[in-house]
């Protein structure tokens, strides 16, 4: 990673996560928590998970970022902490993988892990955008449920008494993977307001999708990619498109500059910087109606203006089967959490020791 000299940015004082999370992402948490069975199983991979004995797997097989160790990532850090005015800072560690990712995990107090496969493909600048898009996962408290969907299919497979297969199972595995794909999206409004620089930001997506060889990309081909996946092909095209995203922990890497660069283009970003952004003094005055109507208007605008053929198909022919399969799938995760609490009473399967990744 090439360092570049040092670049003014804005502070935002007082910002509150408010500020950068896509309103899916909000809302799609409290209807998590909105769901009976959900909150017991939340319990109970807290009591299993042993969160010290997880940070100490990474304190023994990686490098902590320090003054004397990746000290350019712990300026990095330094720097996103002041322009998000946070009062937490994250430890960080970097991997030997040649996987490129980075990622924040813990529940109690989450931490950040970077590869070194992505270090080595990022540019000074293009990392500022990766820590800070860590920071903002933190700061929101993503790392909770993105600990909690990472060891609940290691859960399931562990103890019998939830099978793999399950319907309840899926249904809170797919609430989780949609989250955490809206989650992404929050990250990067993060990161760009840490690094304030939209190219970089863009040049991480881009090589997250086509390498590190830029001269061979081009930045408005690239994003042209994003309005031909959305109206290419038939009703088939576009059952393909949910088939390949099903498993998905992150959106494209299309998709989020896309999005990204909507946010820019539609004054979101611009605001903020401007200092219209809300308050983290103010959180405890901020109500959940204002995130429900935004959700609902960002999903609404997705599909009464999405030009994918399955979505026209749906959005001729179908009324209310998104209602009715929400609440099918309230109903499973009800079912199951009034299982597993009674499991947790003495009804039933009842594991104290189980242990974690």
């Amino acid at each position: 990673m090439n360092q570049q000299p040092a670049t003014a940015r804005t502070v935002l004082p007082d910002i509150s996560s408010r500020a950068w999370e896509h309103p899916a992402d909000r809302t799609a948490l409290t209807a998590l928590r909105r769901l009976k069975g959900f909150d017991q199983i939340l319990k109970l991979l807290s009591g299993m998970l042993r969160e010290r004995q997880h940070r100490l797997l990474y304190l023994a097989s990686s490098a902590r970022v320090g003054p004397r160790q990746f000290a350019d990532l712990e300026a990095l850090l330094d720097d996103c902490v002041q322009v998000l005015d946070a009062q937490v800072r994250p430890e960080m560690f970097v991997i030997q993988s040649p996987t490129v990712n980075a990622y924040t995990i813990g529940m109690d107090e989450p931490f950040i892990v970077i590869t070194s496969g992505m270090y080595d493909l990022m540019s000074h600048d293009e990392m500022r955008f990766v820590v800070g898009h860590e920071l903002g996962h933190a700061l929101s408290g993503h790392a909770v449920y993105r600990t909690m969907l990472m060891h609940l299919i290691r859960l399931a497979s562990s103890f019998g008494f939830i099978p793999l297969g399950g319907w309840a199972l899926r249904a809170i595995v797919a609430a989780l993977l949609e989250w955490q794909r809206k989650s992404e999206l929050s990250g990067d409004r993060a990161g760009l307001l840490c690094g304030q620089d939209i190219d970089a930001a863009i040049r991480v997506e881009l090589k997250l999708a086509g390498g590190s060889r830029l001269d061979k990309l081009d930045s408005q081909a690239f994003l042209a990619q994003a309005q031909e996946y959305d109206r290419t092909g038939d009703m088939r095209d576009g059952l393909l498109k949910l088939l390949n995203l099903e498993l998905q922990t992150h959106p494209f890497s299309v998709l989020r500059a896309a999005e990204l660069t909507k946010w820019v283009d539609t004054g979101g970003y611009g605001a903020i910087m401007t200092g219209d952004y809300p308050l983290r003094s103010d959180d405890d005055k901020a109500g959940w109606s204002e995130d429900f109507g935004a959700a609902a208007r960002h999903y609404k605008d997705g599909f009464d203006q999405s030009n994918d053929p399955l979505i026209r198909g749906i959005r001729d022919g179908l009324g209310g089967v998104v209602d009715g399969i929400g609440q099918a799938a309230t109903s499973v995760v009800d079912s199951m959490g009034r299982r597993i609490a009674g499991w947790r009473s003495g009804g039933g399967p009842h594991h104290e020791n189980g242990t974690a990744d």
